[in-house]
């Protein structure tokens, strides 16, 4: 189900509450064909918590370069839309029961895309790359999946740069990933079983003295 919120509201945290959103999926993903690291753990409990309690678990994380991000993601946006003649509507939220992702626009009826705000040497390393980032791969992948697009954009945009040096756009498309969807099928189907487990330790363990 699609929802036309605005990303970063209180709406939007509370639509995200006690779901794995692809934000967080390559903690999930990490370590494939092994057990859950420790990452996964804690995003467990996490989970575990909101879906409890209803309520997004401890203070949203910020850092200097996510706020820088927030801050040049508009900026970015437009220079994307100069450059591909096109509009980019809401991402919003799309909830999937305990899955959920917030793509950063819509492309008409068949695209998504990704914005990455870069500082320089970033920037460079993705231009240099002329690939999707890995930090981002299995956001971007899990984007794809759970929106049933048939394309995403990566898009890398570094206002340091020269203008017409600016923006890197990356496209990657459904079809490459079967095998990587059904990875991400059984991964979040064991993960599941251990938010489900660590919620109902959460529920039936003591918290006080015997």
């Amino acid at each position: 189900m699609f929802h036309n919120v605005q990303q970063n509201s209180e709406e939007w945290f509370v639509l995200r509450a006690g779901k794995l959103t692809s934000s967080n999926l390559s903690k999930v993903m990490a370590n494939l064909g092994k057990a859950f690291g420790e990452p996964a753990k804690q995003l467990a409990v996490n989970i575990a918590l909101e879906q409890i309690t209803g309520k997004p678990a401890g203070e949203s994380y910020s850092n200097h370069h996510m706020e820088r991000g927030h801050e040049q993601e508009p900026m970015a946006r437009l220079a994307y839309e100069e450059d591909q003649f096109c509009t980019v509507a809401n991402g919003g939220f799309f909830d999937f029961g305990f899955q959920g992702c917030s793509p950063d626009g819509l492309v008409g009826d068949i695209g998504v895309i990704e914005i990455k705000s870069a500082i320089p040497s970033v920037h460079y390393a993705r231009v240099k790359r002329q690939a999707l980032d890995p930090q981002y791969k299995w956001q971007c992948i899990a984007n794809l999946y759970l929106t049933g697009r048939d394309w995403l954009d990566f898009i890398s945009f570094c206002p340091d740069f020269p203008e017409e040096k600016r923006l890197f756009i990356h496209r990657i498309h459904k079809g490459q990933f079967d095998k990587a969807f059904a990875d991400i099928e059984a991964r979040v189907e064991d993960f599941q079983t251990l938010v489900t487990f660590t919620k109902e330790t959460i529920l039936e363990s003591e918290y006080r003295a015997a």
